[in-house]
């Protein structure tokens, strides 16, 4: 049985005095005041009333070196019994408004409070707190505003720096915006006052599909077997992949079933600003960035983490994201002996992903004529996978794109796979050739199966007037 954290047992009732007739009897009850009339309270707002009454007296109370030894569940009892002291002050309550005190207590110490009953939701990939009077949630691909209640301003400060400081970040004033992961891996963004004109506003993406593979997306419509079929023999054959899409469109998930297919022979080192990769490899490393402490030091970036990790002997380098100067780097590592590496970038089409590529590497201060930088996008780059959230909130690949070469100073690039624009139904299809990288699949004996997907899907342009 834990050592108790706090409060004290409510004592017994004193016995009645006696009256002056020395009966012991009661004195007559005085006539009860009727109580003004007022709006009666919802449930849930007296609940709310009750915790913000109770939860300065328990935090005061409690000992955090035994809180943090105790379990949910037994912190659960303890509360329980504490409302029952004096200490607490807490008015008669039914067990079952006495049972919601308890839970939202418990998110409170040792979760992250009102939003705890969201991150336990497993249909629940999105939560968008845009200060405390206004949250959302993304269910199946849509949003849709839920109740949520914060004590004040406050209160949904301290989760908020509760969130940094588990990730040893610090954010306050001085420091108003920070970028960081929860322990399930869910990135979280924050930004405070004074950057937020309406309270802390918190961004929490979780990641409900970890397990998923290239046939599990593909049972989801995600893409057709026979695409699934092309990815794999693609990370098979060691293909340098580029992922693009917009903000929420699956290229994390995506990356995730395609590092399935990846042989557990092989030295993985990950690369991201918040760890969001759930590779399944025992021979993996992960590398974090970190931001700059309140002193103007000890920053690393992603091209520090990039340069450093060309030393560690890596068979390939997965990269979280590419936003920067870090570009050439990660160009530089497919193109000299580390085939096979993927990573990501925010763009809308597989031709603008390769022009962000190059204005990342002008960016990046390298004073290199335009036709050399894209020579050597060409020569590093040899699939670029087009991911998109349609309106419906469903998440597919739209394209699958092969660079083929230069010609007259231009990537030229071709499309093998795609998403049939416009169709209600998700029909996918095939321009049935055969990609430049095909040396690379005859290396491992798989050009069959290659062959044999490539005619699986309707070609494209077939059926359409």
């Amino acid at each position: 049985m834990p050592a108790r954290a706090f409060g004290r047992r409510r004592p017994a009732a004193p016995s009645a005095p006696a009256n002056g007739d020395g009966s012991g009897a009661p004195p007559p009850a005085a006539p009860r005041a009727e109580p003004d009339p007022a709006p009666r309270m919802s449930v849930d707002g007296f609940v709310s009333e009750i915790v913000a009454r109770v939860h300065p007296v328990v935090v005061k109370s409690l000992d955090m070196s035994k809180i943090s030894a105790l379990s949910g569940e037994q912190l659960a009892g303890q509360l329980l019994s504490f409302l029952g002291t004096e200490e607490a002050g807490v008015p008669d309550l039914s067990p079952l408004d006495r049972q919601k005190v308890v839970t939202e207590l418990v998110h409170d110490i040792k979760g992250l409070g009102p939003i705890e009953p969201l991150l336990q939701d497993p249909l629940v990939s999105d939560i968008l707190i845009n200060g405390m009077d206004s949250t959302y949630v993304e269910r199946g691909g849509r949003l849709e505003r839920v109740e949520v209640r914060f004590r004040d301003r406050q209160h949904l400060l301290h989760i908020a720096q509760r969130i940094a400081g588990r990730m040893g970040r610090r954010i306050d004033e001085s420091s108003p915006m920070v970028d960081a992961r929860l322990e399930d891996g869910s990135r979280v963004n924050i930004v405070i006052p004074p950057l937020a004109l309406d309270g802390a506003a918190i961004s929490i993406r979780r990641f409900v599909m970890r397990g998923t593979s290239l046939q599990d997306m593909a049972k989801l419509r995600v893409m057709s077997p026979a695409m699934a079929e092309l990815f794999r023999i693609g990370v098979k054959a060691r293909l340098n992949i580029l992922i693009s899409g917009g903000t929420g469109a699956g290229k994390t998930t995506f990356m995730n079933a395609l590092s399935k297919e990846i042989d557990h022979s092989e030295r993985l080192i990950t690369i991201e600003d918040a760890a969001e990769l759930q590779l399944q490899q025992p021979h993996t490393i992960r590398l974090e960035t970190r931001t700059m402490s309140a002193e103007g030091t000890g920053q690393v970036t992603m091209r520090d983490l990039l340069v450093n990790t060309l030393r560690m002997r890596p068979d390939r380098i997965i990269v979280g994201e590419v936003r920067g100067g870090e570009a050439q780097e990660m160009l530089q590592a497919m193109n000299t002996g580390h085939p096979g590496s993927m990573c990501t970038l925010h763009a809308n089409n597989p031709r603008e992903a390769l022009t962000r590529l190059e204005n990342m590497l002008m960016m990046a201060g390298h004073d290199m004529p335009l036709p050399a930088l894209r020579r050597q996008i060409a020569s590093s780059v040899d699939m670029v996978v087009q991911l998109e959230r349609l309106r419906s909130g469903q998440r597919c690949v739209t394209s699958a794109t092969n660079v083929v070469g230069m010609e007259n100073d231009i990537v030229t690039t071709e499309e093998i796979w795609r998403r049939r624009p416009g169709d209600a139904e998700h029909v996918f299809e095939t321009s049935g050739r055969m990609p430049a990288w095909m040396p690379a699949v005859d290396a491992i004996n798989l050009r069959e199966p290659l062959l044999a997907a490539l005619q699986a899907d309707p070609r494209i342009g077939e059926g359409e007037e």
